[in-house]
């Protein structure tokens, strides 16, 4: 079985734990680096990316999650981890991974009120997914290597760059399993290879 973590530090884990589960993962949380060892994928959730990186600042997380994807493991950030992935963050600027090659912007939907729920066009997941968008980031300045597998109103909201997925939203509100599915069979595939 396909052992999933999600980081467990701060923001939605819990919901992504349980969508793991559904999507035939063996999921289980992570809140130290060393936990990163036996587990083939990483969801890094939603949740606030200056509070995860004051967090984070406890142990090695960048480098460990780093090292992690070199030697192979997969890599899922919605919201504030695609944020925490990215090659680059705006407004305002702040560390990141680097592992996705986009530019985000923080908060580019507006502020917590703003929040809003909407189907997605996702040709590659089947048609068209809901998507709860909650203080979301916009990707920008996709890199060659980015597969766009959703997007809003011609916006990507949902890519790939190889083992590094990324949602803007949070697809564990939903009860849709088709998005963590469809990163576990990913994961999966890897692991095969």
């Amino acid at each position: 079985m396909t052992a999933v973590g999600v980081l467990a530090l701060q923001g939605g884990f819990e919901a992504h734990l349980h969508a793991l589960a559904r999507a035939g993962a063996q999921a289980r949380d992570v809140r130290r680096v060393g936990h990163l060892a036996a587990l083939d994928a990483l969801v890094m959730p939603g949740g606030e990316s200056t509070t995860l990186l004051n967090l984070m600042a406890d142990e090695p997380w960048f480098d460990a999650i780093r090292a992690f994807h070199a030697r192979g493991g997969s890599l899922f950030g919605t919201c504030a981890g695609a944020i925490l992935l990215a090659r680059e963050v705006r407004r305002p600027s702040q560390p990141s991974l680097g592992l996705l090659d986009v530019a985000a912007e923080r908060n580019a939907y507006g502020r917590q009120v703003d929040s809003f729920e909407t189907l997605l066009e996702a040709p590659a997941l089947g048609g068209l997914v809901p998507g709860v968008f909650i203080r979301a980031p916009r990707l920008t300045d996709l890199g060659r290597s980015i597969e766009v597998l959703a997007s809003r109103d011609g916006e990507p909201v949902l890519v790939r760059d190889g083992r590094v997925w990324a949602a803007t939203f949070h697809p564990e509100l939903t009860n849709d399993p088709r998005i963590h599915r469809a990163f576990v069979e990913s994961v999966s595939r890897v692991r095969a290879a």
